[in-house]
């Protein structure tokens, strides 16, 4: 099971969008995910009640909801066929909650806007990451996502100068469109919508998704690694 936090303190940031598109692609490809709603505002599980039941199956859990008729783990318990858990984290996470909150975590994604506040703010975030959880670089859990940018002005090329400075990969340049807020408003990811009217909006997901695919067998062949051999 493959945990994929996405993350960024700075409200608006587009982890809401990352992280039901990532649902979304997951179910489409006959995985149950799990989408975990760690934000009070509740969009991610808003996004997932306007979901049919013909559609590919996603769990969600309500993790910023308190109810005291259960325990917090039965709230929180991952269904054994989920083979991913995407968590879409709320804004302000104080920096000395990182730590908790990521060491779980296979691939943290970190969406930044095209914007001298956003980029001050993943700024922030890069090196709390680094300097508070104690993320090391070459774990590469760390990937940057480029979102709602227009590739053809000095925003974007300010954005992109910056993110090399990082030395965190960008995983994905995702494309202001709108296709984005049609998927939002039906309850499906742009996975799952017709592929003449989103085949560019894919073709952006390609090198996320192949970062992940590789984190994942990665750890896959770890873990065959810490199996000791059967003696006789």
């Amino acid at each position: 099971m493959q945990r994929i936090l996405v993350l960024n303190p700075k409200g608006g940031s587009g982890k809401t969008t990352v992280a039901t598109n990532l649902a979304g692609y997951f179910a489409s490809q006959g995985d149950h995910p799990l989408l975990s709603d760690n934000d009070p505002q509740g969009s991610s599980m808003r996004w997932l009640k306007k979901r049919t039941a013909e559609q590919p199956v996603i769990h969600g859990i309500a993790a910023f909801e308190r109810n005291s008729r259960v325990t917090r783990a039965w709230l929180l318990r991952i269904p054994p066929d989920a083979g991913h858990v995407i968590v879409d984290t709320p804004a302000a996470v104080p920096p000395q909650d990182l730590a908790e909150i990521t060491k779980n975590a296979d691939a943290i994604i970190v969406p930044v806007l095209p914007s001298d506040i956003d980029i001050h703010a993943c700024s922030k975030c890069i090196a709390d990451l680094l300097l508070i959880a104690k993320i090391r670089r070459n774990e590469n859990r760390i990937g940057v996502v480029a979102n709602r940018v227009k590739r053809n002005t000095l925003v974007y090329q300010s954005l992109m100068r910056f993110l090399t400075t990082l030395r965190i990969p960008v995983v994905a340049t995702l494309r202001d469109s709108q296709n984005y807020l049609r998927a939002a408003e039906l309850g499906v990811s742009i996975h799952e919508m017709k592929r003449y009217a989103v085949a560019q909006d894919l073709e952006d997901w390609v090198p996320m998704l192949a970062w992940l695919k590789d984190k994942e067998l990665d750890a896959a062949a770890s873990s065959q690694k810490n199996i000791l051999p059967e003696t006789a």
